[in-house]
């Protein structure tokens, strides 16, 4: 420990501590823009400058380590001065129509700018201008980027895609796409976590909610819309409400108003999934001469494409099974369509989903197989169905609680923690344990997958079939290096859930962004407890499932089922 002193008071922490830690420790703010914990410690932005006695310069608070008896100062006129320079210079080039842009009111440079009283702005605007590309559902606006790195660190420490780069030099420096390319040219896995970690308006998801709305506004077209787990526990973040309103049955009250014919759960289609999906895995382990192993979860979109352009060569490992979202595209335009009588090519389906990679998934043209049309016709994130509730003028919590439409809207404990990490491998355990032995587990039985280091392992034991060998693994950076160990024979297993995002979907690039705060980990556990009170836990006793199955299906992987609940994981 070291004794320091700052702002008048004396503090002692652990050495190895920055002096932004340690003020951040006694809740003395230092205002910050380009800094993210062990991952951006840079001072790009200077803006957390610092007087420190005995030192000339001003120091930046973020990468500047305390020694024993240091002295600092941090709301100096001379920092104060320096600070308000130093923004106003960022914002020479920055587009600050504020009015428009989709992070007004939850951006960094925008508080800060009124935290340090900047109101006018005597340096000449100069906008650094490169063409809006809305051909992959991250955008970029060169106009609004600080510089700050912080999309650079990320993708490169998190994600290790390596997407993102500081191109050109001396004031002709900026940040895009790493070798000059086009970002529809990448290996980007369009996981947004670069946009969830932008402070500004710089990177964004497309936004597709004009779509969306002229469905809304055609009286020839029936709107069916789904609502993924992880949207649930996030949602209601950004209006400030706590778990008494923040709950499902108010999303289904608010998309009713505004005008959606149907409003459903995706949750059932994570119980078809699990169908799908573990009758798959159990017909692969009981017949293991026959595939190549371990087999992978494919219901992360981010995760699908990572593998076929960085392990091509496992593409065959993938389970058939299509995700939960695009499940239910088939099902709805088949199924449910030929139920209600409603002709599938005037149907339009809308994804609520707390991932950006899900709106390059629904365009993959092999994912058409219900009529020829698009299954999913668009996708939404969570950010996007709050702006539509707030434009409509909605207020949540003054709406009534309205269940999931029937019969896609009932689910189980099973389906919920698709959205947490882990929740795949263990709803699909489940269910396989049934398959084999005709017999429920205990539904906690397969808890050792659902929390722990973002790579873990098990071994569990199914009568009759064996031991199986699972994994479980969130981040793009964590996989390779799971992809690594499996590919050089170090690792071995039967079975391995990936999810792109640090911890699931939970975390994923969809999500409200809270500035600071890395909530994947919150809000899985709130998923974790949605599924400990559920009165069904096992997805294989879903009453609707097995009342599809019994009109529809006939079977898990039957020909039907085949053709439309599975695709081809072409490279």
């Amino acid at each position: 420990m070291v004794t320091i002193e700052l702002d008048g008071r004396k503090l002692r922490v652990p050495e190895g501590t920055t002096i932004l830690e340690a003020a951040q420790s006694a809740n003395i703010p230092i205002p910050h823009l380009c800094y993210l914990k062990d991952i951006n410690e840079i001072a790009a932005c200077r803006m957390c400058m610092v007087e420190v006695e005995g030192t000339e310069r001003l120091q930046p608070a973020c990468n500047t380590w305390v020694t024993e008896g240091m002295v600092i100062r941090s709301n100096t006129p001379k920092v104060r001065q320096a600070r308000r320079t130093n923004l106003r210079l960022i914002l020479s080039q920055h587009n600050s129509n504020c009015t428009v842009c989709i992070r007004s009111g939850n951006c960094e440079l925008q508080k800060l700018s009124h935290d340090l009283n900047i109101h006018y702005q005597p340096y000449p605007i100069q906008l650094e201008r490169s063409p809006i590309r809305l051909d992959t559902p991250v955008v970029r606006e060169a106009s609004k980027c600080i510089k700050c790195m912080r999309c650079v660190q990320v993708c490169d420490k998190i994600q290790e895609m390596h997407v993102w780069d500081q191109i050109g030099t001396g004031s002709r420096a900026t940040v895009s796409v790493s070798h000059s390319r086009y970002l529809k040219d990448t290996d980007c896995t369009f996981c947004g976590q670069c946009v969830t970690h932008c402070p500004t308006g710089a990177l964004t998801v497309r936004d597709d909610t004009g779509r969306v709305l002229e469905a809304l506004a055609d009286p020839e077209i029936t709107t069916v819309v789904q609502v993924a787990p992880a949207v649930r526990v996030a949602w209601a973040e950004s209006w400030g409400l706590g778990a008494k309103y923040a709950t499902a049955g108010r999303i289904v009250s608010a998309l009713k108003h505004m005008g959606f014919d149907y409003v459903f759960d995706t949750n059932f289609t994570a119980d078809l999934t699990i169908m799908e999906e573990g009758s798959e895995f159990v017909q692969r382990f009981t017949h293991r001469g026959k595939y190549r192993w371990p087999m992978f979860t494919s219901c992360c979109p981010g995760w699908v494409s990572f593998l076929k352009s960085q392990y091509p060569s496992y593409a065959d490992c993938l389970s058939t099974a299509k995700s939960p979202q695009q499940m239910f595209g088939a099902v709805a335009k088949s199924y449910f369509a030929e139920k209600m009588g409603i002709d599938p090519h005037k149907m339009f389906v809308v994804s609520i989903m707390p991932c950006s990679a899900k709106k390059a998934e629904s365009e993959r043209p092999e994912m058409n197989d219900a009529c020829g049309d698009p299954d999913v016709d668009v996708v939404l994130t969570t950010r996007e169905m709050d702006r539509l509730f707030r434009s409509d003028c909605l207020v949540p919590q003054e709406l009534e609680e309205t269940p999931f439409d029937s019969p896609l809207g009932s689910s189980t404990g099973a389906a919920v923690i698709f959205g947490a990490s882990g929740g795949v491998m263990d709803a699909a355990l489940r269910s396989a344990y049934y398959l084999v032995t005709g017999e429920n587990p205990d539904p906690d039985a397969f808890a050792e997958v659902r929390q722990g280091q973002p790579w873990r392992e098990a071994k569990f034991d199914i009568p009759g079939a064996g031991t199986v060998r699972v994994a479980v693994v969130s981040g793009l950076a964590n996989t390779r290096r799971l992809m690594e160990a499996i590919d050089s024979g170090d690792a071995d297993y039967d079975f391995v859930e990936v999810m792109a995002c640090p911890g699931g979907c939970a975390g994923g690039g969809g999500q409200p962004i809270r500035e600071g705060r890395e909530m994947a980990a919150y809000r899985g556990n709130l998923l974790w407890k949605i599924d400990a009170k559920a009165p069904v836990r096992f997805s294989h006793e879903n009453p609707e499932i097995l009342s599809l199955y019994r009109e529809y299906f006939r079977t898990p992987l039957s020909e039907r089922s085949h053709h439309l609940l599975h695709t081809e994981h072409k490279v």
